[in-house]
């Protein structure tokens, strides 16, 4: 890792707003109780004639609601303390060359696991250009502090000694799909 800070924020985009999955069925299932009531009166010929009406169900769920990711609350997830230094260890071995980018994939957002995979492709290159640290440094976790600004979201600042150097580590943790994933991440 040179001396340069990393930073990586998510994209502005808004998630759609969280459901269960119980409540898309639920909303699902009343639909089309309503639909299969209108065809029934239709059959009857008791359907009066709405001028400049559409009939449009905005109740159902979007695909993103139902089969995305869902978010998951604290009390769900494991201490944020301890996977927030796991996590952080295991990110700067791989922007350091000394473990694969894939084994972080799923712990990551998109985002955060390119930034992460481009810094390991850079300290392979170096590794093999012999202009990389001949002996690879042992990185030790000094000190974690986790606040939780919010259920299912932890930041945590990471302390880390890599050889002669000490480094600071920031960690933005959401909870998704029943684990926590790093979703910003700055190494000063």
């Amino acid at each position: 890792m040179n001396g340069g800070s990393l930073h990586v924020t998510p994209p502005s985009r808004p998630l759609p707003p969280p459901i269960s999955l119980e409540e898309a069925v639920r909303r699902s299932r009343l639909a089309q109780e309503e639909r299969e009531r209108l065809a029934q009166e239709e059959r009857e010929g008791r359907t009066g004639y709405i001028q400049d009406a559409l009939a449009v169900d905005f109740a159902f769920a979007s695909d993103e609601q139902v089969f995305g990711p869902q978010r998951t609350t604290s009390t769900d997830l494991p201490d944020p303390a301890v996977w927030a230094g796991r996590i952080t260890h295991a990110l700067l071995e791989v922007m350091t060359g000394a473990r694969p980018a894939p084994q972080v994939v799923r712990w990551t957002t998109p985002e955060v696991y390119a930034v992460v995979a481009r810094r390991n492709a850079l300290a392979a290159r170096r590794a093999a250009g012999g202009t990389g640290p001949r002996r690879r440094q042992r990185l030790q976790l000094q000190r974690v502090r986790v606040c939780e600004p919010a259920d299912g979201v932890a930041e945590a600042a990471v302390v880390v000694r890599h050889g002669d150097r000490v480094r600071a580590v920031a960690v933005r943790l959401v909870g998704q799909d029943g684990k926590w994933r790093v979703a910003a991440l700055q190494v000063g």
